[in-house]
């Protein structure tokens, strides 16, 4: 049975006028449109009020909303989309997030689009050109390109290894600007957002940023990891935290890796701040254990997935608020079924 606290009746993040003695309700927002697509927010949030535990599960690049003018800009749209969706890991984050309490952001606006995992300014600027009421590119700052812009996958992913180039044409730096302000800066605004309230009501808050990856090779004799937890090499989450995902995973005979080869990157290192409470970590999935043989749709191992993670959320959110040693803590465990 899933674990579950008992809340304390004052919730400084209840809503005004909710239920009375600290009871939950759900609350859903969504943010602006998709350029280009009427009617489809780039993004939604979905939370509790007053939270039931410091968790937040963010879910950047399985986007799957295409404006049909995007599609039509791209090279290859069906084998690139494939390649750049961490496909159908929102459905693992829906079933976990139902099932655990944790908030809930997932983004609808394709990586295609923009990537949520980069800064704003990580641009490939070849790719852009200067139309409509944007000032010249030839004044505009430009930082020196990033590792991650010279490998062909900045703000806007340029090309793909065994694919090539992505799109037919540059794009106009109008668009990429709707793209930043209409999806990059409110869906940051609302990550940041609801982590403040999640350590406004427990002192301390998690933020779980999941992906999935393609298979990794073998390596001296061992299958290649299941799982690869990235917190920037320690700087971005407490290492008692790690150590308790790993001993999970462990314990399930998951093989799971550290920082490599994903160590995590632009989400944690803009809005995780141990020393300030609020503690993140990268984790990759292994797209093969809930996907079918085409890597395409939900699979037999969708379920068993499911409830592997709704246990490391249910243990980490215990772990997470034991961080500030409040009593909410102990009445969890006395709680516990």
């Amino acid at each position: 049975m899933v674990r579950r606290p008992i809340l304390p009746p004052a919730c400084p993040d209840a809503v005004p006028g909710g239920p009375a003695d600290g009871a939950a309700t759900a609350g859903w927002t969504e943010g602006p449109v998709i350029p280009g697509l009427a009617g489809s927010p780039a993004f939604d949030l979905t939370l509790r009020h007053p939270s039931e535990i410091p968790v937040l599960i963010a879910v950047p690049h399985a986007g799957r909303s295409y404006p049909s003018a995007l599609v039509e800009r791209m090279r290859h749209p069906s084998l690139a989309a494939l390649r750049l969706e961490d496909r159908q890991v929102d459905a693992l984050a829906r079933a976990v997030a139902a099932a655990t309490g944790a908030s809930l952001l997932v983004a609808h606006a394709p990586r295609a689009m923009i990537d949520l995992n980069r800064a704003a300014d990580d641009i490939d600027w070849d790719m852009v050109t200067a139309t409509g009421q944007s000032a010249p590119l030839s004044v505009t700052p430009r930082p020196s390109p990033s590792r991650r812009v010279r490998s062909g996958l900045g703000l806007v992913p340029r090309r793909l290894p065994g694919v090539g180039e992505l799109w037919r044409r540059r794009i106009d730096a109008d668009d990429l600007a709707r793209r930043i302000a209409q999806v990059h800066e409110p869906y940051h605004a609302a990550l940041a957002g609801e982590l403040a309230r999640l350590r406004s009501r427990w002192g301390v808050a998690l933020l779980i940023d999941l992906h999935s990856m393609p298979p990794l090779e073998p390596a001296g004799g061992q299958p290649g990891p299941t799982f690869v937890l990235g917190d920037r090499f320690g700087s971005t989450c407490s290492g008692a935290l790690i150590a308790s995902a790993f001993e999970w995973f462990g314990r399930a005979g998951a093989a799971a890796a550290h920082n490599r080869p994903y160590a995590g990157g632009y989400v944690l290192e803009r809005h995780a701040d141990p020393a300030q409470g609020l503690h993140g970590f990268q984790l990759e999935i292994d797209r093969a254990r809930y996907l079918d043989s085409r890597l395409a749709e939900l699979g037999p191992g969708f379920e068993p997935m499911v409830r592997l993670l709704t246990g490391l959320v249910t243990r980490l959110a215990e772990d997470v608020a034991a961080l500030r040693g409040t009593d909410r803590t102990d009445r969890w465990r006395e709680a516990a079924e």
